[in-house]
């Protein structure tokens, strides 16, 4: 089955008082384009991950953010009685010195400066380490069933328009002969209303001239060569079922296509085949657009 580039995965782990968030983000690209984002703590930790990545795509560009929130229990409320104490002790004394009324409560004590630090719980990377390698395998799993289920749409609207174009190139089949006769036959009348007007025509010379004028014409060879890209598009198609990246040779076989498609083109000298060819040209290039975005 061939692949889309466009894909999304998400992932988390939670580890400890911290909850590891992992996000895989995918669309086209001529190669694989990788960012990775980490938090400072696991900044080392990058090469491991682009390991990961490249074992599983081989083409697009593709995002991969990781996030590491703390829970509000990794946190601790740590009070300083030492420096609490104190005020105490210098409240009293004061009013005690100045004959001062009340005395300080437990909640005014609590909001002085420093009596009160949240200290956040620290994380050891190797206890991440772990997690942190399923959340990425995870979420590549649903980017890539993502981009496998893309793929399949993908590959049916390949086979219509690639049956599409075989009717089209029957059609030039079936008129190319009628095209050429006719060429060849406005051809030796004019030949024939030239020598009747001016004579000393050699014969042999203009059946010649008008032979190759109609070869000119013909668009069997044209024909042949488009069939065998369109046979080699649906080959490659098939390899895309053994697991085989298969984009790059189908955008080379569409410009192929293209090629013998401008060909026809240049020798259609009837509106009804011109006007095929304008279809054969138009469903070539949606083809092509949406094999931009095949792995």
């Amino acid at each position: 089955m061939i692949h889309s580039m466009t894909g999304f995965g998400r992932a988390a782990r939670q580890v400890g008082g911290a909850v590891l968030d992992v996000e895989a983000r995918s669309v086209n690209h001529r190669h694989l384009d990788l960012r990775v984002r980490l938090p400072k703590l696991l900044l080392d930790e990058e090469p491991a991950i682009k390991r990961r990545v490249q074992a599983t795509l081989s083409r697009g560009k593709v995002d991969v953010t990781v996030s590491l929130v703390l829970a509000g229990s990794a946190s601790q409320l740590k009070i300083d009685e030492g420096l609490a104490a104190q005020y105490v002790a210098a409240s009293r004394k004061l009013c005690e010195r100045h004959a001062l009324a009340g005395d300080l409560d437990v909640a005014s004590l609590l909001a002085l400066p420093g009596v009160t630090q949240i200290v956040e719980a620290e994380l050891e990377v190797e206890a991440l380490r772990g997690p942190l390698g399923e959340a990425i395998d995870e979420a590549l799993e649903g980017l890539e069933a993502m981009r496998v289920a893309e793929g399949r749409s993908l590959a049916e609207e390949f086979e219509g328009r690639l049956a599409r174009v075989e009717a089209l190139a029957a059609a030039f089949e079936s008129r190319a002969g009628e095209v050429v006769e006719a060429a060849r036959a406005r051809l030796t009348k004019r030949a024939e209303q030239i020598q009747r007007d001016v004579g000393l025509l050699d014969e042999a010379r203009l059946h010649q001239e008008i032979v190759i004028a109609a070869d000119r014409l013909d668009i069997t060879e044209e024909l042949v060569r488009l069939r065998s890209h369109v046979v080699q598009c649906r080959e490659t198609l098939a390899q895309a079922e053994r697991g085989r990246p298969v984009g790059r040779r189908l955008d080379f076989l569409l410009q192929e296509l293209g090629r013998e498609a401008n060909t026809v083109g240049s020798k259609a000298s009837d509106a009804p085949l011109a006007q095929d060819v304008v279809e054969l040209k138009t469903e070539l290039e949606r083809i092509r657009e949406q094999v931009q975005n095949v792995e």
